[in-house]
């Protein structure tokens, strides 16, 4: 057995060691060889979290598909292995070998909120990798960043040596064919990151210079080396049945978040929801084939012995052979006492008999995403919903034996006002009423309904059509939220309804990065050095550490979120081309201000731009250009 890396006393310490053993069910140990690339591909977040991530199975298995390559695991040391990895001088370790990070050719870090900037920083600092791109050397790994925040990559531009932007499938092996081209010619670092920021979908931020007008906003954005492109494309897989995907995908010993074998059935959305970056940037939406489906799903199931399965999707319900993917499933799962998870699924009439097979005579929780009280707002964030949509669901639900129902919305979103605030505690006590005049004898569980809602406060995301847009302030969120808890509590149906809301310091931090530039590099640093990590996580917080470290930087956070973009504005991201272009997104907020649907991919092609990539939804027969 190999040696690990911290010592049993170390160990006996800490809460779950397992999180640092390595050695789980089909994790991946290759011998190293010289000359062979060491790829540590790490989580900013605890173990739990990183290992639910879906990912970054899937980079690791297609590095480590590669002979020349031994791509390794890294999660974040949870609060009390921090300390004592610093007392004790401890560099941060890789799972698999259990060999320091600092050993490695590359770093790669998957950026999947913004909360966990600091984490980054904690993954560098006790790798001993200088925090600044700028002072490191030869003798240090590169940093490469990739993930849904890379698509704004400014605030961490500093701390990266280069980022990915798309789909790692597409671009990663010719990445590292141009490492091992370049080290074997003797060339150095520098070399390597010219190479590479000419790769397509690549970012290197040192060959970019930024310049600032006066009142703090983008004067200019250009290569400084006459190598590299103005903008970055954005990365796609065309046909995503012809791709690597986990066949054995890693069993932790220890619960994670999603201790399930993960199928992704698609990437993208039809549906266009002007908040939801997401659904902008893993545009065009693409399905797996069938066939690829069923063939994975019984390979994990039988290499893991996992005993759930999850469909991975925006947007399962438009998944086209979803009822042909979810009998299969159905057949083969009941005969080994197998889980089916169903999550992102519309309420229809298909969706509550698939999920009255799957689910016990319990009847968990059903949940709806409204995501807006009036049909007014549900029309300006495009959600495609109509009243009717959500009480006749509502109303099939209990029908078919539910009796608790979770309630997703936003609070904040533009335009919005007291009545569509109060419009969330309405339209929560229809829904009771749905279940009310059921006569009382035939009401499913114990002839009470019990529905929670729980509000978000909406932030504004690049590469959406509310990018321009400022966020709502805190005295304005606290009014809100005060607003619904006091017509809950008055509503008819009060009893039957609960009202959970999130941190409103939380969602104002996470606004200013979602928006920021390369100027919050500072911030970062104060606040990782004033203690700041797992912001994430409620408890470890530190508001008072951020606000004077935003001081102490000289940076004003209301910069960044409180102030309305003008559309010529140099957004901090507009070197990016994500596929949809910033007109059709100026068309879209444009749009939503008349209170306007624009119908869904599948309806309609509304022009984003993502043809380009000449694949999935777009090229649909019923699809024209409009």
């Amino acid at each position: 057995m190999q040696k690990l890396a911290l010592s049993d006393d170390i160990l006996l310490q800490v809460e779950k060691p397992a999180r640092y053993l390595g050695n789980e069910i089909n994790a991946v140990h290759k011998e190293i060889h010289p000359g062979m690339i060491r790829f540590a591909m790490a989580f900013p977040d605890v173990y739990e979290i990183g290992m639910s991530y879906l990912g970054i199975q899937i980079l690791y298995d297609l590095l480590n598909a590669r002979e020349d390559t031994a791509c390794e695991r890294v999660y974040s040391p949870w609060i009390d292995l921090d300390q004592i990895m610093k007392e004790r001088h401890i560099p941060l370790f890789a799972l698999e070998s259990q060999d320091p990070v600092k050993n490695f050719d590359f770093l790669g870090i998957t950026l999947q909120y913004e909360m966990c900037y600091t984490n980054v920083l904690q993954l560098l600092d006790l790798s001993g990798i200088p925090l600044m791109a700028a002072d490191r050397t030869e003798e240090d790994p590169l940093v490469i960043g990739g993930g849904p925040c890379a698509y704004n990559p400014e605030p961490l531009a500093d701390f990266f040596d280069l980022f990915y932007i798309g789909e790692g499938e597409t671009v990663y092996n010719r990445l590292l064919d141009v490492y091992q081209e370049n080290r074997r010619s003797g060339r150095s670092r520098e070399d390597f990151l010219l190479q590479a920021a000419q790769i397509p979908g690549i970012y290197v931020p040192r060959f970019y210079d930024v310049t600032y007008h006066e009142d703090g906003t983008i004067a200019s954005f250009r290569p400084n080396r006459e190598e590299v492109p103005a903008v970055i494309r954005k990365q796609v897989v065309t046909d995503l049945s012809d791709v690597i995907y986990p066949e054995k995908p890693i069993v932790p010993f220890i619960k994670v978040t999603q201790d399930r074998v993960v199928l992704e059935i698609q990437r993208g959305c039809i549906r266009g929801c002007r908040f939801c970056q997401a659904g902008m940037v893993y545009r065009p939406n693409r399905e797996r084939s069938l066939e690829f489906l069923k063939e994975h799903a019984v390979k994990m199931l039988e290499s893991t012995g996992q005993d759930e399965i999850s469909l991975s999707s925006l947007s399962s319900s438009d998944y086209s052979q979803l009822p042909e993917l979810v009998n299969f499933l159905l057949d083969y799962c009941e005969k080994k006492k197998i889980n089916i998870s169903l999550p992102s699924l519309r309420i229809d009439a298909f969706s509550l008999d698939v999920m009255s097979k799957v689910q016990d005579v319990r009847k968990v929780s059903l949940t709806f995403a409204p995501e807006a009280g009036t049909q007014r707002m549900r029309d300006v964030i495009n959600k495609g919903l109509t009243q009717e949509d959500i009480l006749g669901g509502a109303r099939q639900a209990f029908d078919g034996g539910w009796s608790r129902v979770k309630l997703y919305f936003m609070i904040g979103l533009p335009t919005e006002t007291d009545e569509d605030v109060t419009g969330i505690s309405d339209l929560a006590n229809k829904i009771a009423e749905e279940f009310y005049e059921i006569p009382k004898g035939s009401r499913p569980g114990n002839g009470r309904i019990d529905i929670v809602v729980s509000t978000s406060f909406f932030i504004p995301k690049p590469f959406t059509p509310f990018q321009w847009v400022p966020q709502a302030d805190l005295a304005q969120l606290h009014h809100r939220q005060e607003l619904l808890n006091r017509t809950i509590k008055e509503s008819v149906n009060h009893k039957s309804i609960r009202y959970n809301w999130h941190d409103f310091e939380l969602s104002h931090l996470e606004g200013i990065f979602a928006r920021g530039d390369r100027r919050l590099s500072g911030v970062l640093v104060k606040a990782y050095e004033g203690g700041c990590l797992y912001d994430s996580w409620g408890d470890f917080l530190k508001v008072d550490v951020w606000k004077k470290a935003f001081e102490e930087a000289g940076i004003d956070p209301d910069f960044y979120t409180y102030r309305e973009r003008p559309a010529d504005e140099i957004l901090p991201w507009d070197f990016i081309d994500a596929g949809v272009s910033k007109q059709f997104l100026r068309r879209e907020y444009e749009t939503a201000k008349a209170e306007k649907v624009t119908p869904n991919c599948r309806m309609r092609c509304s022009g984003c731009g993502c043809r380009i990539y000449e694949s999935g939804v777009c090229y649909e027969d019923q699809n024209t250009v409009q």
